[in-house]
Parts: structure tokens; sequence; C-alpha cells
């Protein structure tokens, strides 16, 4: 089954991050414990373009590897029912393998993110993501989330 789409308000539902480090504006497709796709614009807006090579503006790879994490966060949440701003749980970036970068991200690029799970246990998530542009891979890796609550901080 495939949940709806989310806009910008509610992908803010689903993630503790706030402007200018939510790099999330838009989620086409979640299926639960399996998948999500979304959508981050990139805009020569962006605060990190003002110093990231100004003359020629890249996006930082750090950025698509923490837009990908930003979307792995969003599929736990929507697929547990935790909610960032109430529950106190959060989903913390864990791990990273096998990051390779193929392609530059420019202002005016739409990346799409894309987010496999791999194996979920316990409290940890892991997961295939890709970024791409047009249909052209920028990014690979496999990330590795877990889930802390209050409880075990």
């Amino acid at each position: 089954m495939t949940d709806i789409a989310m806009n910008i308000q509610e992908v803010m539902k689903h993630l503790p991050h706030r402007p200018p480090f939510l790099l999330v504006d838009r989620v086409l497709e979640i299926v639960p414990k399996k998948s999500i796709v979304a959508l981050k614009n990139v805009t020569i807006n962006e605060p990190f373009f003002a110093g990231h090579f100004p003359q020629q503006p890249v996006m930082p790879g750090v950025l698509i590897i923490e837009a990908l994490a930003q979307t792995a966060a969003i599929l736990a949440f929507a697929s547990t029912g935790d909610d960032p701003q109430n529950s106190g749980n959060l989903y913390f970036f864990a791990g990273i393998d096998n990051a390779r970068f193929k392609r530059m991200v420019e202002p005016g690029d739409q990346l799409r993110l894309e987010v496999e799970v791999l194996k979920i246990r316990r409290a940890i998530w892991k997961a295939q993501a890709v970024a791409k542009v047009d249909g052209e891979i920028a990014c690979v890796a496999e990330l590795m989330s877990v889930k802390v609550s209050p409880e075990t901080k």
C-alpha cells in the first residue's frame, strides 16, 4: 500500500528539522517500512551557495547525504507513527557505507531522493539511498539510523 504524498507542512510534521537545514520539500510516495520517494528543489537562494564555490555553485555532497538521511527519517517516522514534535523520539544518523558521488548538483536542479529499507532490527534502520537529477544518479549510499527515545538517552 502506498500512502499519499506529503506537502511541506506534512514533511515538517514528520521531521524535527527546520529551514535552513530542512532539505526535503515534498514526499511523492511512501510504502511503510519499505520505501519512500521525495524531492528537494535546489535553488540559488540556498545559504550554502554563497560560500561553496560561488563562481560555480555546487551543492555540498554532505548535504545531499543529509537530504537522503532526512528522507529516511521521514520514512521511519511515518512507518512507526512516531511524532517527532511530541513523542521525544528521534532517528539519528548512525552510519554511512559505500557513498559515491556521480554528478554535481547545481542551482535549478531537482533532487529525487529514493530510499529503500534493507533491514530493520530493533531500533536500527539500514537503507539503500539514491539521489537523482533528471534520472541521472548524483549520489548513492547505504545509510544507517538509530531510534533514540527519551528513555534511552
